[in-house]
């Protein structure tokens, strides 16, 4: 019979935790992937990197595996937080963004960008924000400074990371079913609906609407 061992759990602060904006070598003048804040999709991996920019020595910067958090109103309401995946090289997107690495030995990169997704992370980040209505910021030392719980175990984030991975997997493969059955659907109607009045498929033909119901609401237009 095997002993499973007990998971302990400890809490630190975020900053000891993850490397935040951790150092990445681009060169300026050579174009590199690019992710604008507005082409995120919240609280998702990005694997699709069809943007390219030319690095002029401004932006934030990352690698394979980081989180890019949305530091400014309104985008870390709307979720504005990504992972950078299948991105083959190094990259940089907009200064608004603030990248999270794992720690060797202390913290796994993949269990990160789960954590900075939950509730309670971006909850704690919004209320550290500073500056004018409209263009508030996450304070850099108040997110250092947020206090999280964590297995102390590496290999128990990685398979944490995992299980929450594997959900995420099947909801994209979903998204992608939906998209290919949504596209069928609308090749469909154009086939049968696209056409003119006097090219109707055998047994259809035209009618008024308010012949096949009551309309009762909506009347005016």
């Amino acid at each position: 019979m095997t002993t499973k061992t007990k998971t302990t759990w400890r809490t630190m602060r975020l900053g000891d935790f993850a490397n935040i904006n951790p150092s990445v070598q681009l060169q300026r003048g050579k174009t590199y992937p690019f992710m604008d804040m507005a082409n995120v999709m919240p609280l998702s991996r990005t694997t699709n990197w069809t943007e390219q920019k030319e690095f002029t020595g401004s932006g934030a910067r990352f690698n394979e595996g980081d989180t890019l958090f949305a530091r400014i109103t309104p985008c870390l309401e709307n979720g504005k937080i990504t992972q950078a995946v299948e991105i083959g090289s190094p990259g940089f997107g907009s200064t608004e963004f603030y990248v999270l690495r794992g720690k060797e030995r202390i913290s796994d990169s993949d269990f990160i960008f789960y954590l900075t997704r939950t509730y309670r992370i971006r909850k704690l980040a919004e209320a550290s924000m500073l500056g004018a209505s409209g263009r508030q910021r996450v304070e850099r030392a108040a997110f250092e400074n947020i206090n999280i719980t964590i297995p102390e175990d590496v290999d128990e984030q990685k398979r944490i990371a995992e299980t929450l991975s594997a959900f995420d997997e099947k909801i994209e493969n979903n998204n992608r079913i939906i998209k290919t059955l949504e596209e069928m659907s609308q090749a469909i109607f154009k086939e049968r609906f696209g056409v003119l009045p006097e090219a109707l498929p055998n047994g259809w033909k035209m009618k008024k609407l308010g012949n096949l119901g009551r309309i009762i609401t909506g009347k005016t237009p």
